[in-house]
C-alpha cells in the first residue's frame, strides 16, 4: 500500500528469523535490534525524512532506534507494543501476568521441542489467543518458515534476553538505554481493542508517553494483536495519513 502511494518501502526480518542469519554475537535484546535498524538506514542511504514502522518486537526495536539516532527518523509508527516506559510498571498486573505466561515458558529448556511439536500447533494456538477473532491459516506457513530449524531457538532467545539471561554486549549499551526513553519523534501508536497478548487496559495512559507534538493513539475496534492483518484497511489508512500529514 505504501509503495503504491509512492513511498520507498523496506521490510526486513529481525535478526535470527529466517531468512536472516543467526547473529554471531548471540545478542537479541532491544539495543542490538535498534542498532540493526539504524545500520540498515545507513546501508540503504536513508535520510532524515525516513519513517520507522514496527509491530511487536519491531516496535520495541523502533523505539530504541528512534531515540538513539533521532536525526535519522522523522516519524515513528508502532503497533501492539507501547513504549517500554509505559509498559514496565504494568508487567506485574495479575491479568497481564496471565497473558504473558508464554514469555516465561519460552525460557525453559524444553520450549523449542514443545513449540515445534505437531507442526507448530503451539504457535497456532498462541496466535488465536492473541487475535481471537482472526483466522491465521494463511499466515502461519510464513511464520513456520521464519522459525525453521535453528531459527526457532534464536527466536526464543529474545525472551532470554528480555529477562536478562543473556548478558548485553557493551557495544549496544547506548541503544539499550535509548529503548527506555520516550520517542522524540511524532509517533502514531495503534493497538487492537481485542488484543489477547497486551490487554487494552494497559493503554489507558499511553498518550502521556508520546510527548512529541503531532503524536496520537488509535485504538482499533474489532482487532487483536495482529491488527495490521485483521484490520488492514483501517490500519493502512491511519499509517498513510499520518506519514503524508
Amino acid at each position: 500500500m505504501l509503495a503504491r502511494a509512492g513511498f520507498r518501502v523496506v521490510a526486513p526480518w529481525l535478526r535470527g528469523y529466517a531468512p536472516t542469519a543467526i547473529p554471531a554475537d548471540g545478542q537479541y535484546a532491544a539495543g542490538p535490534r535498534a542498532a540493526d535498524v539504524n545500520a540498515l538506514h545507513e546501508a540503504l542511504g536513508g535520510d532524515r525524512r525516513a519513517v520507522l514502522i514496527g509491530h511487536d518486537y519491531g516496535a520495541s526495536s523502533a523505539y530504541g532506534a528512534a531515540a538513539s539516532a533521532p536525526e535519522r527518523w522523522s516519524k515513528l509508527v508502532t503497533l501492539a507494543v507501547p513504549p517500554p516506559a509505559s509498559l514496565a510498571p504494568k508487567r506485574t498486573i495479575y491479568d497481564q501476568l496471565k497473558r504473558s505466561w508464554y514469555t516465561f515458558f519460552f525460557q525453559r529448556p524444553n520450549a523449542p521441542a514443545v513449540v515445534a511439536a505437531d507442526d507448530y500447533a503451539f504457535i497456532g494456538r498462541l496466535w488465536r489467543d492473541w487475535s481471537p477473532g482472526y483466522d491465521p491459516s494463511d499466515d502461519l506457513p510464513h511464520v513456520k518458515a521464519a522459525l525453521a530449524g535453528e531459527h526457532l531457538a534464536a527466536a526464543l532467545k529474545y525472551y532470554h534476553a528480555m529477562y536478562g539471561a543473556i548478558p548485553l554486549d557493551p557495544r549496544y549499551a547506548a541503544e539499550e538505554a535509548a529503548a527506555l526513553q520516550l520517542p522524540p519523534q511524532p509517533t502514531l501508536y495503534l493497538h487492537g481493542v481485542d488484543d489477547g497478548c497486551l490487554g487494552i487496559g494497559l493503554m489507558d495512559d499511553i498518550e502521556d508517553f508520546l510527548p512529541a507534538p503531532g503524536s496520537r493513539v488509535e485504538r482499533i475496534a474489532g482487532a487483536g494483536h495482529f491488527l495490521h492483518l485483521e484490520a488492514h484497511t483501517r490500519v493502512n489508512a491511519e499509517i498513510a495519513g499520518f506519514i503524508a500529514g
